[in-house]
């Protein structure tokens, strides 16, 4: 038997126990890709591979977690919230594990990016369950909490351990910690009482495959162009059309009382449309800067792992603390006007990077801006969900908080996607224009230089391309390496440009939010 009210086994008592283990899973999920993207360089050093690939991998992991979120909640549903989670950490612990023995890019595209994204995919909304039907009253609060806890702390060390890891030990030691870590937690399982479903068991197959289809045509339509391949423009509007179908499906659909993917009512809410769209800004932000300045401090000032990760700390050490502040201190506070407060700090924070990325020799200069965008970004993380959730009945609040999840993983796929596209495309044209301009290559090198970044436009550190340079003549090393070195900072600027249009896009779109009065603050459900 089982509480109506909760969904609790009756007699069942909250075990502290499960709470920390499903703080642990979360912890695992968030460090993920902090690891990654401080982990660049010594990845495609190890794997003989280039920084567009491990970009692209990073990016489709994201990808692919944002799009099969919807399907993974339901599949919880149709096999059990507590099988969908078990079989999510193990997707999860697979892609860790190939990361630890992978000796290709391939591998970590398949195992770790599509295999560990699906993991994702399912672990995710069904841990939201598993809370919601373990828990209740005040230790369900406490259990929210820990888990929440734990997202914040991995974001906020998660450059800093992996960047101690990785320089000291090794990379793949970091992502080993991962298996044993969610190894643990799946030796706990016996903790976790499954939660029923008693909805509909049809399932939307149309639905999920324009979704699908739709955000991910979107995103691999840039990872395509990234990678020079063909067919841009056709993937681009494949996964547009796909999404305008979807909207068309689901409304269809539910006029006609036959169960869709999720609910269109659920965006009859304007605060709830909103704050969707408030979410997706903040991950395309947060993802063009986390993969723009990982980038930077490898490449072009060749920080090892430690010191990448030192120098993002700021930023995610003062995204981690506003949060918590902000947490506390909002009572009785509009949302809203903390949320445009959040869109101005970091759109600020980044436009300062600007002017500083050409002319910094050390990270020590990115730190002021780095705060000011962290503090923007903690006053994000603390209000978005409640601001886009509260207009939310209780009953539909776990598929609200999925479309939430989704649209979130969606623009952290999208700003990595976008912003390190772009970064290459203008590396390519800006080195293709000072080459020739150069008064020292010849146009016969000038040529072949145009062959070579049409067909492998990459970020590289000077000391890689003098060492592939050897054998040329000094004054065409020199001037090449001049040419690299006044490239990278301005490719980088440009890919600094993605982030703060999604900041300046949220700024309009959270004065919208103070002029609509949105829901007031709520304590934790």
């Amino acid at each position: 038997m089982t509480d109506e009210a909760s969904g609790v086994p009756a007699g069942t008592k909250a075990n502290p126990r499960l709470a920390l283990l499903l703080a642990m899973a979360m912890f695992v999920l968030v460090v993920d890709t902090s690891l990654m993207n401080v982990s660049i360089s010594s990845v495609v050093r190890d794997l003989d591979t280039t920084v567009s690939g491990v970009q692209s991998a990073i990016a489709l992991e994201a990808l692919v977690s944002a799009a099969f979120i919807l399907i993974g909640s339901k599949v919880g549903d149709l096999i059990g919230r507590k099988r969908a989670y078990l079989l999510g950490l193990c997707g999860y612990a697979i892609g860790a594990l190939a990361m630890t023995l992978a000796q290709s890019l391939t591998a970590i595209i398949v195992f770790w990016a599509l295999v560990g994204g699906i993991g994702a995919s399912l672990l995710l909304p069904a841990m939201q369950s598993l809370i919601h039907g373990n828990f209740e009253g005040a230790e369900q609060v406490k259990a929210y909490a820990l888990v929440g806890a734990a997202a914040a702390l991995a974001a906020a060390v998660g450059p800093l351990l992996g960047g101690f890891i990785t320089t000291y030990l090794s990379w793949r030691i970091a992502f080993l910690g991962e298996v044993v870590v969610i190894a643990i937690v799946i030796a706990g399982q016996g903790l976790v009482h499954d939660v029923p479903y008693t909805g509909p068991r049809q399932v939307d197959v149309v639905g999920a495959i324009l979704s699908v289809v739709g955000m991910g045509g979107i995103v691999l339509s840039i990872l395509i162009w990234q990678e020079g391949g063909e067919y841009v423009g056709l993937t681009l509007a494949i996964g547009v059309i796909a999404l305008g179908a979807f909207i068309y499906w689901l409304v269809r659909r539910k006029r006609h009382g036959k169960p869709t993917l999720l609910d269109p009512a659920l965006f009859s809410s304007a605060a709830f449309r909103l704050g969707i769209s408030g979410q997706t800004l903040q991950q395309i932000a947060l993802g063009g800067t986390m993969i723009a300045l990982p980038i930077y401090l490898q490449m072009v000032l060749e920080y090892n792992a430690m010191e990448a990760g030192l120098t993002m700390a700021p930023l995610s050490l003062s995204m981690f603390g506003t949060a918590i502040l902000a947490e506390k201190k909002a009572a009785g506070r509009s949302p809203s006007g903390i949320i445009r407060w959040g869109f101005v700090l970091l759109t600020v924070g980044l436009v300062v990077l600007i002017p500083i990325v050409p002319r910094a020799d050390s990270g020590w200069a990115l730190i002021p801006p780095l705060v000011l965008a962290g503090v923007g970004l903690g006053l994000l993380v603390s209000q978005l969900n409640n601001y886009t959730l509260s207009p939310i009945s209780q009953e539909r609040v776990s598929e609200a908080a999925g479309v939430n999840s989704a649209a979130g993983s969606f623009g952290l796929s999208f700003g990595l996607a976008f912003a390190g596209a772009i970064m290459l495309a203008t590396l390519s044209f800006t080195f293709t224009n000072r080459t020739e301009a150069s008064t020292v290559l010849q146009p016969a090198q000038q040529e072949q230089v145009a062959d070579a970044l049409e067909h492998d436009a990459e970020v590289m550190t000077n000391t890689e391309l003098e060492k592939q340079l050897a054998k040329q003549p000094p004054e065409i090393r020199g001037e090449i390496i001049r040419i690299n070195t006044e490239a990278r900072p301005i490719a980088l600027q440009v890919a600094l440009g993605i982030p703060i249009l999604a900041g300046l896009a949220g700024l309009v779109n959270s004065f919208r939010m103070v002029r609509l009065k949105g829901p007031a603050r709520h304590s934790p459900r």
